[in-house]
């Protein structure tokens, strides 16, 4: 399971019903109570409508443009015949649009992923026209294959750039959408962060309670390099440290803030994952409120990404000397 939803006996049976008439050319399916749920089977206008009548079928009155659902359309003649579609549009709230996202192979894994030829992840109203399955289908004969792994990795990293990772980001006020939970030791180790009575608190989120929660039995690290190797290289991880060194004859106790997703994350359920660069802002917020401001911030998939030269290098950028214009030497002397 990737987000620890399965598909309720109704889907299962409404699935079995598309599967076996074809008096059905697709299931509406969305999640409820903790399990993937039936909406209604889509019944075409006509025996012997195409499958772009029917497309125009879907969209009014069962596509709104704040709402994500699942799509299960009969596409294809020939075995496998069904296209699940994962539809999640940007206004629908955030943590829909986490959950949705999370839970697509889910779907397929649990009705059976041989009946499906493709799976598709639509954000548009418009993809789900004709034209946008003609655009589609023409981008998806130039691209390289990805499996659904891949593909699912794609959505992940696209909400990380949603939450507020890289240069051409979109910020989300997480603080009006989604509410985070600290744990009180772990707030309070925060507090003894800010009062110097201890250099490192290290945060992981409880997937089962989406607590924010202490990291326990962490030695404190006399290094850049032991702090890398107390942090885990399969779970992410929210990271402060005070790093206590001596620069060019100056001693100096910066906070770094390290952010750690590592790649062996994606083979744990993707909602999980998914908690982390949705949470990211928030934590940082806490902790400013309880007097951290974080001097350096590092964002990375593998903790072996950061080291102590890379820190230093951060901390203390060479300053580039400009040597003043020489005249060249005249030939001949």
């Amino acid at each position: 399971m990737q987000s620890g939803i399965s598909a309720s006996q109704e889907l299962v049976s409404q699935f079995n019903k598309l599967l076996s008439s074809d008096e059905h050319f697709g299931l509406l399916v969305t999640i409820k109570s903790e399990q993937l749920q039936p909406l209604t089977l889509l019944t075409p206008p006509s025996r012997d409508a195409s499958f772009a009548t029917n497309l125009n079928t879907l969209l009014a009155p069962h596509i709104k443009h704040n709402e994500a659902l699942y799509i299960i359309l009969r596409r294809h003649t020939s075995t496998p015949a069904l296209v699940a579609i994962t539809y999640v549009p940007d206004p629908a709230p955030v943590r829909q649009k986490m959950l949705f996202a999370s839970t697509r192979l889910t779907l397929v894994r649990e009705l059976g992923s041989e009946h499906f030829r493709e799976s598709i992840f639509a954000t548009t109203a418009e993809e789900l026209t004709p034209a946008g399955f003609e655009k589609h289908d023409a981008h998806t004969a130039l691209e390289a294959p990805l499996t659904e792994e891949e593909r699912t990795l794609g959505a992940v990293r696209r909400a990380e750039q949603e939450a507020g990772m890289g240069t051409a980001s979109r910020p989300l006020h997480l603080s009006s959408n989604m509410t985070t939970t600290i744990a009180d030791p772990a707030l309070d180790a925060l507090k003894e962060l800010a009062a110097e009575k201890r250099s490192l608190v290290m945060l992981k989120i409880n997937p089962d309670t989406e607590v924010v929660e202490l990291e326990p039995g962490v030695t404190v690290p006399s290094s850049i390099t032991e702090l890398v190797q107390a942090i885990s290289p399969m779970d992410p991880r929210f990271v402060f440290y005070r790093y206590t060194h001596t620069y060019n004859g100056v001693e100096s106790s910066p906070l770094l803030f390290i952010y750690t997703c590592p790649s062996n994350a994606s083979r744990k359920a993707i909602r999980f994952r998914m908690m982390y660069p949705l949470m990211k802002r928030s934590v940082l917020e806490i902790a400013e409120k309880e007097g951290l401001k974080s001097e350096k911030k590092f964002e990375v998939e593998d903790p072996s990404e950061i080291t102590e030269q890379s820190v230093l290098d951060e901390l203390h950028p060479k300053v580039e000397v400009k040597k003043g214009f020489s005249r060249p030497k005249r030939p001949g002397r």
